[in-house]
């Protein structure tokens, strides 16, 4: 059995993918098999986009008073299904939409990619990580090096032009000094930091 849907506190939860291009030192799947108390969120393979749009089927969407894609994967990294299961949402429910991403869109799939969702999301939640390049991929592992970062960061202005609410992220694993040089960066670039408390 696969959990393509899972709920924490109220809301839903899409795990479309367990592919991702990073290896974060704090991420969530070294740790166990599922998130917050959820069922496994490991997929025994890759869901197609008629399996996603049937888990979502048998949902009650709108019930949900935050509907987020979020699993054990970049769901970028499954792009055409991402989308396709932002628009079946969106036919179906008013609740609040949001992605969790680590902004490496454009280098996943090799074009500029977020103009492609503009209109399905509220909000964008991007991992930041890291002040600069060097301390990003110290702490983020990302496989296209520090080109990452730049992308990331490339992303985010342009997600702050196209959706209602942006927000970056970094965890607290990083020093406090850190989190600092993050708030500054923020600052400059006009887009609010959340620091997100690591879940062991």
């Amino acid at each position: 059995m696969m959990n393509i849907t899972y709920v924490i506190d109220g809301k839903l939860y899409l795990n479309i993918t367990n592919k991702c291009p990073c290896a974060c030192t704090f991420c969530i799947r070294k740790n166990g098999e599922g998130a917050y108390g959820s069922d496994s969120l490991w997929l025994d393979h890759q869901p197609s986009e008629e399996e996603v749009l049937e888990a979502l089927s048998k949902e009650d969407l709108n019930k949900y008073k935050e509907i987020i894609f979020c699993g054990f994967g970049e769901p970028t990294s499954e792009l055409e299904i991402l989308k396709s299961a932002a628009k079946y949402i969106r036919s179906k429910t008013n609740a609040k939409l949001r992605i969790n991403t680590n902004g490496l869109s454009d280098l996943i799939n090799g074009r500029e990619t977020a103009s492609e969702l503009k209109g399905l999301f509220d909000t964008v939640s991007i991992s930041l990580n890291g002040s600069d390049a060097k301390e990003y991929c110290r702490v983020t592992q990302p496989k296209f090096g520090e080109e990452a970062f730049y992308s990331m960061l490339s992303f985010a202005k342009k997600a702050k032009e196209l959706f209602p609410e942006v927000i970056l992220t970094v965890v607290n694993v990083i020093s406090e000094s850190e989190i600092e040089k993050c708030k500054s960066l923020c600052e400059k670039l006009e887009i609010p930091l959340r620091v997100r408390e690591y879940a062991d």
